[in-house]
Formats: C-alpha cells, structure tokens, sequence
C-alpha cells in the first residue's frame, strides 16, 4: 500500500505555469495591489484613447507606463522583487511613479491644448488621473521610506553617548 500523502498529491490536478502567473487575492487586496492595478488599468485606457485620437504621437508615454506597471504589478504580485536582491525596488518604484506622474501631466497638457479631437480630450482626462494615482502611489512609497529610515536612525541617547566618546579623544589629546 502506498503512503497517504503521496496518494493525495497525486489525486491533485496538476498547477498549471499560467496559474502560477495570476496574483494572489492578497496582494490585489492590498494597497500596493490595488494601486499597481489602478496605474495599469488607467495606462492601458490613454494608451487606447491616443491610438484612437488624432494626438497618436503621443501613445508612447501611455505605453510605456503601461507596460513598466504591469512589469512592476507582477514582479510584485509573483514576489520576484524579493527574488532579485540587487536592485533597489522602492527607489526603482519610486522613481517610476514620479517621472510617470510628471510625464503624464506634460502630456495631458499638451494633448488638452494642441488637440481638439474628442478621444484626445478623454486621454488627457485619464492622463490626469493617471498623474494622480501615480503622484499618490509615488507619496506612499515615499512615506514608507522615511518610516524605514527613521528605524535606522540612533536613539537619542546614542548621539550623547558617541559625544562623551569624542571628549575622552579631545582630552588625551590635549
């Protein structure tokens, strides 16, 4: 007779590689999900929206962002950012949302003032809200930063006490 276990393992389908690709209901629950998700969504629609206005140069901003959070959104929600210690993730995500913000706010202006076509004046709509939800992504992970570097700064005491250290060199030395 064979062991219980092994018996259950084979009574389980088989995980399919796609199933692996879709993200957990805990990060998309999360707010880093629902944000990365909000941000790929929005791209995705200005990215549409400019495809179908006359302002077609300017689908490559769209584009562009659109595909770094979907890049960003599974790399998050597969953990591949914990996988890949080498790079900095909330520096390199920090900086993705604020030249997104940026450029998608040059953009709209540019699409709301030089074009008149209705499709472009819905992707510049969307291109500012785009602006907003990645200038709110961008503000969380900048708050998070400064909450991880205040762990890492010293106590009060600490300073006093690298301050008596250094009066014990300046008085040898006298």
């Amino acid at each position: 007779m064979g062991d219980p276990e092994s018996e259950e393992e084979a009574a389980r389908p088989p995980r399919s590689a796609l199933r692996a690709l879709i993200p957990g209901r805990d990060f998309i629950a999360s707010r880093k999900g629902q944000l990365l998700l909000a941000e790929w969504v929005v791209s995705f629609l200005t990215f549409i929206c400019y495809i179908a206005s006359t302002a077609v140069s300017l689908m490559t901003v769209p584009l562009i962002e659109f595909l770094w959070a979907l890049f960003t959104f599974f790399a998050y929600s597969t953990k591949l950012n914990e996988q890949l210690k080498g790079i900095l993730w909330p520096l390199l995500d920090f900086i993705r949302c604020v030249s997104a913000a940026i450029i998608y706010f040059i953009v709209s202006l540019v699409a709301v003032s030089k074009y008149s076509c209705a499709a472009s004046k819905a992707a510049a709509v969307l291109g500012f809200i785009a602006t907003i939800v990645f200038a709110i992504d961008f503000y969380v992970i900048f708050n998070d930063l400064i909450k991880f570097l205040k762990k890492g700064e010293p106590e009060e005491n600490e300073p006093q006490q690298q301050k008596s250290d250094d009066d014990e060199f300046d008085s040898d030395s006298d």
